[in-house]
């Protein structure tokens, strides 16, 4: 029995400076187009259609994408992937507007704090999964360790993620003071960084070798090229953000992917062809993923290709398991009860670690750098130990 025509709508950094999370998104859409031709909730088959705007990179643009996405073309559930302020642009947008949203590749409390709420609130019509900078934190405290540990200078911008980052509840500071680390704030900059010679100063007096960030690629080769010119090599930067890509993948600056192919560059891993899981809508393995884009695109895989498809399940499962797919209130319900095995891992929406948030958790990860290109190395799986290690880590003398 046929019903009604379902959409999913997806708001996608197809443009600007996001772009490298539209490619993996533009493909698994490609990918799974004929799975998700079709939705069958009970007895009733749905026709689905999957319609894609363009965010721009800009939160303005992200908003008209949801507006147009809930309004003219009917959206019954909007997917987004998109950086620190598109995402929270596309989520309050769909939460005034009351269309089901899920969305991916934030720490989950920046997606509450974003939107000017505490960590117990509740939203109706968005939903996230993540890790938190807590589990940032850990995976980093477990690099430090692993280079021999000492004094740790903080390179955190004047914007959220610094904010965030010096949080005394949300930041590094609970999670890493505890295990004996001594962290050293070398002073908030401006994005982009025109210079970082008062950090590299304080980082001296201190006698800071480990340097922890969220910096733009470009601004981290700044900083690691005057800590250079002033006599000083860190022995380990942990850098979370942009650098859970590759440098060739983040920017095109000149000199920025050989000046950090000087350093000693360790990031966050949340999916890698290494990973344990198995998509619950089609079968397919991390491992089976990341071989197929690399074989379709020609590039490497990219870490928010695991989340891309998982949004694509989650969205295929609220619709085959909502009382009435075609309402968005009882998507929004299933959405809010998902337990749901997919190929970045299990989505659990009723045990938090929030309200309408599921966590993922992290592996530490280091960039090696080979005839072929930078080669993102698993080092270190203390909170994931089902994650192997392909390599161990590489301080600099």
């Amino acid at each position: 029995m046929s019903s009604s025509s379902l959409c999913v709508g997806v708001v996608a950094p197809l443009t600007g400076r996001l772009a490298p999370l539209g490619s993996p998104l533009s493909y698994v859409l490609r990918r799974l187009a004929p799975r998700l031709a079709h939705v069958r909730n009970g007895a009733r088959r749905h026709d689905v259609t999957v319609v894609v705007r363009d965010s721009r990179s800009d939160p303005d643009a992200a908003r008209r994408a949801v507006r147009d996405l809930a309004g003219d073309d009917g959206a019954h559930i909007v997917l987004t992937m998109a950086g620190t302020r598109v995402l929270p642009a596309v989520t309050a947008a769909c939460e005034e507007i009351r269309v089901p949203c899920v969305s991916t590749t934030f720490p989950w409390q920046a997606y509450v704090h974003t939107r000017g709420a505490g960590p117990g609130h509740r939203f109706r019509w968005t939903y996230h999964f993540a890790w938190g900078l807590d589990d940032i934190a850990a995976v980093f405290a477990d690099l430090w360790e692993l280079a021999g540990g000492g004094a740790v200078g903080c390179l955190w911008n004047d914007d959220l993620q610094g904010d965030l980052l010096r949080h005394d509840r949300y930041g590094f500071t609970p999670v890493t003071s505890p295990r004996g680390h001594t962290l050293i704030d070398l002073g908030a900059y401006g994005e982009p960084a025109d210079g970082f010679r008062a950090q590299v100063r304080r980082m001296r007096e201190h006698g800071a070798d480990l340097v922890t960030s969220a910096a733009t690629a470009a601004d981290l080769a700044l900083f690691h090229r005057q800590a250079r010119e002033a006599g000083l090599r860190p022995r380990l930067i942990t850098c979370s953000r942009w650098l859970t890509y590759p440098h060739t993948h983040t920017t095109r600056a000149p000199g920025v992917h050989g000046e950090l192919a000087d350093a000693r560059v360790a990031t966050l891993v949340y999916w890698s062809p290494g990973h344990p899981y198995r998509s619950g809508l089609d079968g397919t393995t991390c491992a089976e993923l990341a071989r197929a884009y690399r074989q379709d695109t020609g590039a490497a895989w990219l870490q928010p290709l695991g989340l891309a498809h998982a949004l694509l399940e989650t969205a295929h499962h609220a619709l085959s398991a909502a009382d009435d797919p075609t309402d968005r209130a009882s998507v929004a319900q299933a959405l809010a009860g998902t337990r749901l095995d997919t190929v970045a891992g299990r989505l659990d929406w009723t045990r938090g670690p929030a309200p309408n948030t599921a966590l993922l958790p992290l592996v530490g990860g280091q960039w090696h750098h080979g005839p072929r290109g930078p080669r993102l190395a698993v080092v270190s799986n203390s909170a994931h130990p089902g994650v192997p290690l392909t390599g161990e880590l590489t301080p600099a003398r």
